[in-house]
């Protein structure tokens, strides 16, 4: 395993760490948004560990459409998560500074997994 992809699975396994710790807060999130957009949340941060997770095991040389396609989908779950957190946001279930932390780490992972993307399309 590359250093670089191993960077973007461990940060990628700390979002969804903090996605989880903070949607698990009733205080924070209320009861009426608990079966909605907080199982959104919470099964996208999962699902975008899962997808990175899983095209670092998946071998270039033999199954590298897969591989793309896995890291593609974990970029677009990136962007459907941010969608949410500002959701929150506008809501007021989070503040401004929870948000721009929260929203960096979703943009850190993306941006990280762009890169192994490229990287991969020129092997």
């Amino acid at each position: 395993m590359a250093e670089n992809d191993l960077k973007v699975i461990l940060k990628a396994k700390e979002l969804a760490a903090h996605t989880l710790r903070v949607t698990s807060n009733a205080n924070r999130y209320p009861k009426k948004f608990r079966f909605s957009l907080v199982d959104k949340m919470q099964n996208k941060s999962m699902e975008i560990y899962e997808m990175l997770f899983e095209a670092n095991r998946t071998d270039i040389k033999a199954y590298k459409r897969d591989r793309l396609e896995l890291q593609t989908k974990a970029i677009t779950y990136c962007d459907e998560l941010l969608f949410y957190i500002e959701m929150s946001h506008e809501l007021r279930i989070i503040n401004s500074d929870s948000m721009e932390y929260w929203s960096k780490m979703v943009s850190d992972v993306k941006h990280m997994a762009i890169a192994w993307r490229t990287k991969d399309r020129q092997r």
